[in-house]
């Protein structure tokens, strides 16, 4: 049974996962946007510990985000700069290619709060400049049935008609 949106949420009321991946990123935090009953804007609560990052430098083809500092200090990466953030800061993350990528990282020595706040198209293209990889994915309905979702590599690229019977 789905729980009737709230009109109001308090962060402090929120249930948090807490999660790590080697050594560079561990976050606790929780997306809430559903609670509020939105549909087309995502919104999580993100505590990063010192040292931290809560993922990989990337952008988005098709989603804008934005990040408010609520506590703590770090840097935001974005494409070629880096810039130092604070307490009160806003970062924006438009949709766009390389130029547009971005990451948060707790630099300071207290944990670092922050909301992160994105459109939530139906369909987007992630790109990684790291690694070099991508993801394709979709959220037609919220449903996982529905749901597609690859990470690859652009050298796993094949011929449109690769495999295609009677082509």
């Amino acid at each position: 049974m789905a729980t009737e949106p709230k009109a109001v949420i308090n962060t402090t009321d929120l249930k948090l996962d807490h999660w790590k991946q080697g050594e560079l990123y561990e976050s606790t935090d929780t997306s809430f946007g559903a609670l509020l009953g939105l549909v087309g804007l995502g919104i999580s609560y993100n505590e990063v510990p010192s040292g931290k990052s809560s993922c990989p430098f990337h952008n988005h083809h098709v989603e804008d985000e934005l990040f408010y500092v609520i506590a703590g200090a770090g840097e935001y990466r974005f494409g070629d700069e880096r810039h130092p953030i604070k307490a009160g800061d806003v970062l924006g993350a438009p949709a766009g290619g390389p130029e547009t990528a971005h990451q948060i990282i707790n630099t300071g020595t207290a944990t670092l709060v922050y909301l992160g706040i994105s459109t939530m198209a139906k369909t987007e293209i992630v790109e990684y400049p790291d690694s070099g990889k991508f993801l394709a994915k979709t959220n037609r309905d919220g449903t996982e049935a529905r749901r597609f979702r690859h990470i690859g590599r652009p050298e796993g690229d094949l011929d449109y008609w690769d495999g295609e019977p009677g082509a």
